[in-house]
């Protein structure tokens, strides 16, 4: 070899090895196991696309209490002993207001309406100042949504409003809020504690997600009442918490790879549930003796006035959650003539 071309492979080794000493690594909490149809793969789908278009940055995926339980990953995030996490802010509605409005509002935006107003009105600033103005230091990115969700899966079929009083249920975000004008008493739990909390009688009635999700928590084999509508999350959205500082000290060019990154993983989160819960609740009916059941229109209306009641509330009790109650309603009034015009009446024979 000669002087020159070992000066060159001594130069090119120098500049791989700084290159790897400069990436940034970030040790990232789910909230969904990895083995999770649609949210646990959201996850590591993020991770293998962050890592797969950044020489900057590299992230690993670690399950719900692999690092820090589920429901604590906000505050690790805040103060730096986790580098990141894949969530929905409905976990956080313990500590913060308005943090639901950011997750599945019942009655609510739909997917794409939903991604309008977080990305092309006021959504998202109004989302990262949630967290600043209650003394959070992270950076939020939203990095998936899936489309409505099964209303819950029940022991017994509900006939009546008087069916859900006295029961015990597993519930999300707004949606809890709601049931318990009606007589339930909710818990919020996380996705790996709910089967045994059902199979030993501590619940009665849970909802958790999307068909094929549910299914993989055996929901089916203790309640086979499954409802619909998912009148709670018309759709839900999933976010990237960054630890603030972390954030900051990378350069504009990784910044823009993680958005980047979670954008294309909004697109392929939404695809994998319109794409795979189909056959999920073919394979209910088929092999597990589900019964599908749809809300009559009496009970959706009285979750409907139960929800106005507890916006209504919420709004008057939080001056956050009222501003950004009052953008989303005033968005979705000027949507409602777009939508109202531009798609098929559901359901479509």
């Amino acid at each position: 070899m000669t002087i020159r071309k070992l000066a060159a492979a001594v130069a090119a080794t120098i500049s791989l090895t700084a290159a790897a000493q400069a990436q940034e690594s970030f040790e990232m909490t789910s909230a969904f196991g990895k083995n999770l149809p649609i949210l646990g793969t959201a996850a590591i789908s993020f991770v293998d696309k962050i890592n797969s278009i950044s020489s900057e940055v590299e992230f690993e995926q670690f399950d719900p209490g692999e690092l820090v339980p589920a429901l604590e990953a906000l505050d690790a995030v805040s103060n730096g002993s986790v580098d990141a996490s894949y969530a929905t802010s409905g976990y956080w509605q313990g500590k913060i207001a308005a943090a639901s409005l950011f997750a599945a509002v019942p009655f609510g935006p739909e997917a794409g309406e939903f991604l309008a107003w977080m990305m092309y009105d006021d959504g998202r600033t109004l989302y990262q100042r949630m967290y600043d103005e209650n003394g959070y230091n992270v950076h939020v990115i939203p990095c998936g949504i899936i489309a409505p969700e099964t209303s819950g899966w029940f022991k017994n079929e509900i006939t009546s409003l008087s069916d859900l009083e006295g029961l015990n249920m597993r519930f999300f975000g707004l949606g809890a809020e709601v049931m318990q004008k009606l007589g339930v008493s909710t818990s919020l739990l996380a996705g790996g504690d709910i089967f045994p909390a059902l199979e030993r009688g501590a619940i009665d009635a849970t909802e958790f997600s999307m068909p094929r999700i549910d299914a993989r928590l055996g929901f089916y084999n203790i309640a086979k009442y499954n409802y619909f509508p998912g009148w709670h999350q018309p759709s839900t959205l999933f976010e990237l918490l960054l630890n603030k500082d972390r954030w900051e000290d990378l350069s504009e060019t990784a910044q823009n790879q993680i958005e980047v990154a979670c954008l294309a993983n909004i697109t392929d989160n939404y695809a994998e549930g319109e794409g795979t819960n189909f056959t999920a609740m073919q394979d209910n009916v088929e092999n597990h003796g589900v019964k599908i059941k749809k809300w009559p229109p009496e009970m959706l209306q009285a979750f409907e006035d139960a929800w106005g009641e507890v916006a209504g509330e919420l709004a008057a009790e939080d001056a956050y959650f009222k501003e950004v109650w009052d953008d989303l309603q005033e968005f979705r009034a000027n949507y409602k003539v777009w939508n109202d015009n531009i798609y098929l009446q559901r359901p479509r024979k």
